[in-house]
Protein backbone atom coordinates (compact mmCIF):
# COMPACT_ATOMS: atom_id res chain seq x y z
CA UNK A 1 0.00 0.00 0.00
CA UNK A 2 1.27 3.46 -0.91
CA UNK A 3 1.66 6.09 1.81
CA UNK A 4 1.11 9.48 0.19
CA UNK A 5 1.51 12.94 1.66
CA UNK A 6 -0.90 15.52 0.25
CA UNK A 7 0.43 19.01 -0.35
CA UNK A 8 -2.15 21.60 0.67
CA UNK A 9 -2.72 22.74 -2.91
CA UNK A 10 -4.19 19.35 -3.85
CA UNK A 11 -6.92 19.64 -1.23
CA UNK A 12 -7.62 23.31 -1.94
CA UNK A 13 -7.99 22.50 -5.64
CA UNK A 14 -10.69 19.96 -4.82
CA UNK A 15 -12.57 21.84 -2.12
CA UNK A 16 -12.58 25.16 -3.96
CA UNK A 17 -13.24 23.43 -7.31
CA UNK A 18 -10.27 25.12 -9.03
CA UNK A 19 -10.50 23.99 -12.64
CA UNK A 20 -8.69 22.36 -14.35
CA UNK A 21 -6.63 21.23 -11.34
CA UNK A 22 -9.57 19.86 -9.37
CA UNK A 23 -10.24 17.08 -11.89
CA UNK A 24 -7.09 15.05 -11.17
CA UNK A 25 -6.93 16.10 -7.52
CA UNK A 26 -10.49 14.84 -6.94
CA UNK A 27 -9.49 11.46 -8.32
CA UNK A 28 -6.58 11.40 -5.85
CA UNK A 29 -8.98 11.80 -2.92
CA UNK A 30 -11.16 9.05 -4.39
CA UNK A 31 -8.21 6.68 -3.91
CA UNK A 32 -8.41 7.38 -0.19
CA UNK A 33 -12.13 6.64 -0.10
CA UNK A 34 -11.46 3.36 -1.93
CA UNK A 35 -8.67 2.39 0.53
CA UNK A 36 -6.13 2.14 -2.29
CA UNK A 37 -3.61 4.31 -0.47
CA UNK A 38 -3.06 5.89 2.92
CA UNK A 39 -3.02 9.67 2.79
CA UNK A 40 -1.35 12.10 5.17
CA UNK A 41 -1.84 15.81 5.62
CA UNK A 42 0.00 18.26 7.83
CA UNK A 43 -1.97 19.89 10.62
CA UNK A 44 -1.03 23.30 9.24
CA UNK A 45 -2.89 22.40 6.03
CA UNK A 46 -6.19 22.47 7.91
CA UNK A 47 -5.62 26.09 8.89
CA UNK A 48 -4.59 27.07 5.36
CA UNK A 49 -7.59 25.30 3.83
CA UNK A 50 -9.94 26.97 6.31
CA UNK A 51 -8.43 30.38 5.52
CA UNK A 52 -8.85 29.93 1.76
CA UNK A 53 -12.38 28.51 1.94
CA UNK A 54 -13.80 30.97 4.48
CA UNK A 55 -13.80 33.69 1.85
CA UNK A 56 -16.61 31.92 -0.01
CA UNK A 57 -18.39 29.53 2.34
CA UNK A 58 -19.96 29.30 5.76
CA UNK A 59 -18.09 28.05 8.82
CA UNK A 60 -20.57 25.17 9.15
CA UNK A 61 -19.90 23.95 5.59
CA UNK A 62 -16.14 24.36 5.94
CA UNK A 63 -16.06 22.38 9.19
CA UNK A 64 -18.11 19.62 7.53
CA UNK A 65 -15.60 19.47 4.66
CA UNK A 66 -12.65 19.44 7.06
CA UNK A 67 -14.25 16.66 9.12
CA UNK A 68 -14.70 14.58 5.98
CA UNK A 69 -11.11 15.26 4.99
CA UNK A 70 -9.91 14.31 8.47
CA UNK A 71 -11.74 10.98 8.20
CA UNK A 72 -9.86 10.16 4.97
CA UNK A 73 -6.37 11.21 6.05
CA UNK A 74 -3.88 10.94 8.87
CA UNK A 75 -2.93 14.33 10.32
CA UNK A 76 0.77 14.85 11.00
CA UNK A 77 1.77 17.40 13.60
CA UNK A 78 3.97 20.32 12.68
CA UNK A 79 6.52 20.47 15.48
CA UNK A 80 9.09 23.02 16.51
CA UNK A 81 11.77 20.78 15.02
CA UNK A 82 9.97 20.79 11.66
CA UNK A 83 9.73 24.59 11.74
CA UNK A 84 13.46 24.82 12.52
CA UNK A 85 14.31 22.49 9.62
CA UNK A 86 12.08 24.52 7.29
CA UNK A 87 13.67 27.79 8.39
CA UNK A 88 17.14 26.41 7.76
CA UNK A 89 16.31 24.79 4.42
CA UNK A 90 17.00 25.91 0.88
CA UNK A 91 13.33 25.81 -0.10
CA UNK A 92 12.19 28.90 -1.94
CA UNK A 93 8.77 28.69 -0.29
CA UNK A 94 8.54 28.39 3.49
CA UNK A 95 5.16 26.62 3.46
CA UNK A 96 6.52 23.99 1.03
CA UNK A 97 9.48 23.47 3.36
CA UNK A 98 7.12 22.87 6.27
CA UNK A 99 5.13 20.39 4.19
CA UNK A 100 8.28 18.58 3.11
CA UNK A 101 9.76 18.20 6.60
CA UNK A 102 6.37 17.18 7.94
CA UNK A 103 6.27 14.40 5.32
CA UNK A 104 9.84 13.45 6.22
CA UNK A 105 8.82 13.06 9.87
CA UNK A 106 6.91 9.88 9.02
CA UNK A 107 9.09 7.07 7.65
CA UNK A 108 6.11 5.33 6.01
CA UNK A 109 5.54 8.15 3.52
CA UNK A 110 6.97 7.25 0.12
CA UNK A 111 5.40 9.93 -2.08
CA UNK A 112 4.44 13.59 -1.91
CA UNK A 113 1.70 14.64 -4.32
CA UNK A 114 1.66 18.29 -5.32
CA UNK A 115 0.82 20.49 -8.24
CA UNK A 116 4.16 22.24 -7.70
CA UNK A 117 6.63 19.40 -8.24
CA UNK A 118 9.45 21.83 -9.12
CA UNK A 119 9.23 23.35 -5.63
CA UNK A 120 10.42 20.03 -4.14
CA UNK A 121 13.45 19.42 -6.36
CA UNK A 122 15.73 18.65 -3.38
CA UNK A 123 13.33 16.05 -1.97
CA UNK A 124 14.57 12.63 -0.94
CA UNK A 125 10.97 11.36 -1.19
CA UNK A 126 9.34 10.84 -4.59
CA UNK A 127 7.39 13.98 -5.54
CA UNK A 128 4.70 13.46 -8.15
CA UNK A 129 1.92 15.42 -9.80
CA UNK A 130 -1.67 14.22 -9.37
CA UNK A 131 -1.62 12.71 -12.88
CA UNK A 132 1.59 10.82 -12.11
CA UNK A 133 0.08 9.41 -8.91
CA UNK A 134 -3.06 8.36 -10.75
CA UNK A 135 -0.93 6.56 -13.34
CA UNK A 136 0.46 4.36 -10.53
CA UNK A 137 -3.03 3.04 -9.88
Amino acid sequence: MKHIFLDTNIVIDVLSERKPFSVSSSKILTLAAENKAIFYLSTISYQIINYVLKKGDSRKNIIALLLELESMTIALDVTGAIIKQALNSNFGDFEDAIQYYCAMSNSKIDTIVTRNVKDYKASSIDVLSPDEVLAMF
